[in-house]
This record gives C-alpha cells, sequence and structure tokens, in this order.
C-alpha cells in the first residue's frame, strides 16, 4: 500500500543543495496501481464532461476554466468514497487523462469558431482533425522536455496551478491537519467567488472610473487601472511569488501608465483606454511575446540539442549495447517510438491538409506543414515555460501570430479568398491545440514528478484523452453552432474566434498587420533580455489584461511577508507552506464553483443581481470583501508559530 502522508518533502518546492535529491512521496523502487480500468474509465468521463461545460462557457463568456484542479478534486472524493487502495496514483492519472479537456477546448475554440463567423463551411471530421492532430504534436513535442522542466529546472519555477492540483491530490490522500487546510480555505475561496459570479453580491473587477476623478482621468489621460476581486486569482498570486509578479506587473504598468496614455495623447481619436489596448498596446505584447519565445528558444538550443542527440542515439544504439536502467519515475516513452509518433503525425497533418479539403494542392500542403512544424515544435517551450512561470499559456498571442505568418505566407503561395481563410484557420487550429496541450502537459507532469507516478503511463494514456477530448469538442461546437450561431448578433460571443477572424479576413484581401507594433514588442523584449530582465514574463503582463495581474502581485505581496516576519527560518518555511495550502485552496474551490457557475449558466438560471452589481457599491464592496480574503489569508499564514 502506498505511504499515508499529508504533505510533499520539504525540497519540492526549492532548489536542491549540490548533491540532494528529490524523492517524491511514491517509492521510485516500488511499483504501484496507476493505469487502472477504474481510473482510465473515470479519467475519459472526466474528459467528456468537463470539455463540453469548458466549451460551452468560453463560446459563451470566452473563458475556459482550468478543468485539472476540480478534477483532481473529483478523483479524491470518488476514490475515497469507494475505498480504492493505491488512490494518489490512481488519482493522479485520472487527473492527467480527465486535463485533456481544457487543452483541447482552448486549442480549438479560439480559431475554429471563426470558420463560421466567417461564413465557410467546413465538415465536422475536419474540425475533430484539426484539434486531435495538434493536441497529439503537443504531447509528442513535449515529452522530449520533461526531464529538463519537471526535474533539472526543479525549484526554480513556481508551477502554480501545478502545485495546487499536487496539494489537493496529496492532502486529499493523506488527511491531517493539511486536508483540513485546504478544505476550509477551499470552502472559503469557492464560496466567495461563487458568491460574485453567481449572485453579484459584489462586482468581480474594480476599476478606477468607480470614482469621479477616476472617470474623468480615465476620460481625458486614458489611465485606468483594474483590479479582479477573484479568490482564485490572488491565491495564483501567491504561488507564483512576488518575484514574477512584479515583473508581469511591470509590464501591465508599462502599458496601461505609459503606452495607453501616449498614444492616446498623440491620438485623441484612438478611443478608450481598452479600445487602445486592444488595438495598439496588445499587439505590442505580442511581439514581445514572440521575441521573448525567440530568445527562450536560442537560450533552450542546448536542451533542444541535447533530446535530438538523445533520439538520434536510441537510432544508432545496437540490439547488444548495454543502456543504464531509468528509474520507474524518470522513465519516459522510448525516444525511437516518440520520434517515430512524429513522424507518422506529421504525415497525417500533410495528409489532412493535402487531401482534407484544407489548401488546393501539395505545394500549399507543404507550406502548411512547414509551418506547423516549426512553430509548435519551436514554441512548446515557450508554452511550458509560461506554465511554468505565471500558470498561464499565452496561446492566442502565439496563435495570432501563427495566423499571421500563415496567411503571409499562403496568400504568397496564390491561396486566398475563403479556402485561404479556411486553410489559415485550420493550420492556426493545429498550432493552438499543439500550443495549449504541451503548457497544460507540462502540468500533468510536474504533478507526476512531485508524487512519484510512471511519466511513461501519463504520456500513453494522454493520447486518448485528446482523442476523446477532440471529438467531444467539436461536438459542442456543431450543436451550438446549429442552435445559436456564432455570427451576427449571437447569444455565443466567441470573443477569441471573433478577434481571429477579424484578422484574419483582411490578411487574406491582402491588407497588412500592425507590423510595426509587433516590431516594437520585439526591440523591447531584446533590451529587456540584455538588462537581465526576463522577458517573456514581462510581455506576458502587457499582454494579459492588468485586472488579471494586479492580483497577482498582491498574492505576491503577502507570501512575501508571511515568510519574511520571524527571524527564525524553520518558522517562515512552515508559514509560506501553509499559505500555499490556503492559496491552493482559493484556486481549487473557485476552479470548482467556476464549473457549478458554468452548469447554472447553461441551465438558463439567473440569480444575478444585475442592477446592484452595475452600481459603484458593489466595487466598493469587492475592495471590502477582497480585504478580508487578504486578511484571512496572512492571519491564518502567521499563526504558525515554531516548526513541528
Amino acid at each position: 500500500m502506498e505511504e499515508k502522508k499529508c504533505s510533499l518533502p520539504e525540497n519540492a518546492h526549492r532548489e536542491l543543495k549540490p548533491g540532494e535529491e528529490y524523492r517524491p512521496l511514491l517509492d521510485p523502487g516500488k511499483k504501484y496501481r496507476e493505469a487502472t480500468v477504474y481510473s482510465v474509465a473515470t479519467g475519459l468521463l472526466m474528459v467528456v464532461l468537463f470539455s463540453a461545460a469548458a466549451a460551452y462557457l468560453g463560446l459563451k463568456v470566452g473563458q475556459v476554466f482550468e478543468a485539472a484542479i476540480p478534477i483532481a478534486i473529483i478523483a479524491v472524493g470518488l476514490t475515497g468514497a469507494l475505498g480504492k487502495k493505491d488512490s494518489l496514483s490512481q488519482n493522479v492519472i485520472i487527473q492527467s487523462i480527465g486535463g485533456a479537456s481544457g487543452a483541447v477546448v482552448a486549442g480549438a475554440i479560439f480559431t475554429l469558431p471563426a470558420i463560421y463567423i466567417l461564413g465557410i463551411d467546413i465538415s465536422f471530421w475536419q474540425m475533430v482533425l484539426s484539434s486531435l492532430l495538434g493536441a497529439f504534436l503537443g504531447i509528442l513535442f513535449l515529452i522530449p522536455f520533461r526531464k529538463y522542466f519537471v526535474k533539472e529546472m526543479h525549484g526554480k519555477y513556481p508551477f502554480p496551478e501545478a502545485t495546487a492540483t499536487t496539494q489537493v491530490l496529496v492532502n486529499g490522500e493523506g488527511g491531517g491537519a493539511g486536508a483540513k487546510t485546504l478544505v476550509v480555505s477551499g470552502l472559503v475561496g469557492g464560496l466567495y467567488d461563487f458568491a460574485a459570479a453567481t449572485f453579484g453580491t459584489w462586482a468581480e473587477t474594480v476599476s478606477t472610473t468607480v470614482t469621479g476623478w477616476g472617470q474623468a482621468i480615465a476620460d481625458k489621460a486614458k489611465v485606468v487601472l483594474k483590479l479582479n476581486t477573484g479568490a482564485a486569482v490572488l491565491g495564483l498570486g501567491y504561488i507564483v511569488g512576488l518575484k514574477y509578479a512584479l515583473i508581469i506587473c511591470c509590464g501591465s504598468f508599462l502599458v496601461w501608465l505609459f503606452i495607453i496614455p501616449l498614444i492616446g495623447y498623440v491620438m485623441p481619436d484612438a478611443g478608450s483606454a481598452e479600445v487602445i489596448f486592444k488595438d495598439f498596446a496588445r499587439p505590442i505584447g505580442i511581439g514581445g511575446i514572440a521575441m521573448a519565445g525567440i530568445i527562450g528558444i536560442l537560450k533552450s538550443s542546448k536542451v533542444i540539442g541535447s533530446a535530438v542527440k538523445l533520439a538520434a542515439g536510441e537510432f544508432s544504439r545496437k540490439p547488444g549495447d548495454s543502456r543504464q536502467a531509468t528509474e520507474r519515475t524518470q522513465l519516459d516513452i522510448s525516444m525511437k517510438n516518440v520520434v517515430f509518433a512524429i513522424a507518422l503525425t506529421l504525415l497525417a497533418v500533410f495528409a489532412f491538409f493535402a487531401f482534407g479539403g484544407v489548401v488546393d494542392n501539395i505545394w500549399q500542403a507543404l507550406i502548411g506543414l512547414a509551418i506547423v512544424t516549426v512553430i509548435a515544435f519551436l514554441f512548446t517551450t515557450v508554452a511550458a515555460n509560461a506554465i511554468a512561470i505565471v500558470g498561464s499559456n499565452p496561446v492566442s498571442g502565439m496563435t495570432l501570430m501563427t495566423l499571421i505568418i500563415a496567411a503571409v505566407i499562403l496568400v504568397a503561395a496564390g491561396l486566398k479568398g475563403n479556402s485561404g481563410m479556411a486553410a489559415c484557420l485550420l493550420i492556426g487550429g493545429v498550432v493552438c491545440t499543439a500550443l495549449s496541450m504541451a503548457g497544460s502537459f507540462i502540468t500533468d507532469l510536474k504533478i507526476g514528478y512531485w508524487t512519484g507516478v510512471t511519466p511513461k503511463t501519463q504520456e500513453k494514456w494522454k493520447f486518448l484523452g485528446a482523442a476523446v477530448a477532440a471529438a467531444t469538442v467539436c461536438g459542442v461546437m456543431l450543436v451550438l453552432n446549429k442552435t445559436y450561431g456564432f455570427a451576427g448578433d449571437s447569444q455565443l460571443a466567441a470573443p477569441q474566434a471573433r478577434a481571429m477572424a477579424a484578422l484574419v479576413g483582411p490578411l487574406m484581401s491582402g491588407q497588412g498587420a500592425p507590423w510595426i507594433l509587433y516590431g516594437i514588442g520585439a526591440v523591447l523584449a531584446l533590451i529587456l533580455n540584455f538588462l537581465g530582465v526576463p522577458a517573456l514574463a514581462f510581455a506576458l503582463g502587457m499582454f494579459i489584461p492588468i485586472d488579471l495581474n494586479l492580483p497577482l502581485l498582491i498574492g505576491g505581496a503577502v507570501a512575501w511577508f508571511v515568510s519574511t516576519r520571524s527571524k527564525d527560518k524553520a518558522v517562515n518555511e512552515e508559514r509560506a507552506s501553509k499559505g500555499t495550502l490556503i492559496a491552493s485552496g482559493f484556486i481549487a474551490g473557485g476552479a470548482l464553483m467556476g464549473v457549478v457557475s458554468a452548469i447554472l449558466k447553461f441551465a438558463e438560471v439567473d440569480w444575478f443581481m444585475e442592477g446592484w452589481n452595475a452600481g459603484d457599491g458593489a466595487q466598493y464592496a469587492a475592495l471590502a470583501a477582497l480585504a478580508c480574503l487578504i486578511a484571512y489569508m496572512t492571519i491564518s499564514s502567521l499563526k504558525v508559530k515554531k516548526t513541528k
């Protein structure tokens, strides 16, 4: 049976000392029940349920909730109720398979509905293949980098989402004080977010425009600051930490306190601060993300080279050569099989483009294949880095850049009009899903590393989860399009897909892209890199709306405060650890209640106090509620007086 522990080892979240080794909860020298009939079947059931829920909510309001944490909570509850043995190892597999839902949903709904919006007809199977092949590429391209991100970079990245999910799985398994803290904070965070989202008890976002002087400054100087008051985002900031949160917010401050006011001054008719952010500042952020990605790729060239060398070594190894035994917890799908699978998947991508009605000829299919291969492979590390740092994958920004590159190249190759737009969006769908899957899967693998599950098992069964998710998501999109429609004044906003459609249409008609703005962002990323500032984190701050970044700074400040009040280093570590549990509870509770809110919206249950929530009182109430939440997190963490 598994050992019953209620927390990860002390060195799980810090950098290891010379000669020190991280040992997971599950003994690497023993075998555990991982992929069983129960865990696989339950994981697939989670895929279907959460793919449908996330697709509906994402198309309705433009936000895809992360399914990993709710699935982990359900898995812990089910195995506990059923009295399953080896539940931790099986629960990790349930979460890993089920987590494919959120990744495929994000990849599909950001691009494919744009085809409907543009009035282009495509088949159900074209949508499925776009999502399926992209998901497979994301899994395969990430496997060679697993050891680098989850083992070699141990303690260097915060992995906020993986941290929260692991806390749920581990404390659900072990019970004790840690589990109690997680449950209580989960209830607090979940009810807090549910009250705001479902009843409108207080505003989910507070703006400086709530005051008269704030509105005047916004109108005249285009200076606006916004703050999301959610418990889940605050918890995310605690785990991200003050360092990265500050860098991310510096990117936001540059945009909202300098770039937007400057553009508003130079171009008085440019619109509100929000419009300027969308039309001018965000493209600068996209350029910064792209260049930061290129810089990251160059810095990771040794990692990429070692992965290629490993693949070549396996092919050149003779049958009689000796092989060093690999620990179970470091066992991946063999690189030889990964390379073969990549080759087969890329061949399928080419066949899909050439013979699936995507492009007009073989030459254009080869161009599409080249775009998918190069961008998906190179930006896999960017997606993984983003998830490891801030828990948010800038997949929409990277997909916009992919669509721009694809559109320019395809137009030059003679593909225009409706067929060109459909081809561009299907190519973008493959890349978007690949990058979304890569970012999501690195979280799963980090969870497996911390707990001690065999990565090879996670990798093999992730393919099945991705296949089921692709069919489910595309089926939901088909039904929703026939029921509500994406074009015109429909009930489905699909904001990311509308942005993609607005971009692709003009490009395929020969109009240009905002290259100057992209270039400014690229130059800024180069300057930041020269100064030693993490360019990707800074560019993420420029791209992600400020209301989602400021809570990260508050959460990071709380983490710094509770971990520095005592002169006893051990006490500070205990307080920081308890704060991590509370923050994880906030994230878990917020994510779970997000699913409940989605179900209520789907059932058209309307308890929202629209009149009250639209007034200024709801924003002041939100500030008071957030202050109480911060106080709860801080005081509860500081109650730890001495080590156990």
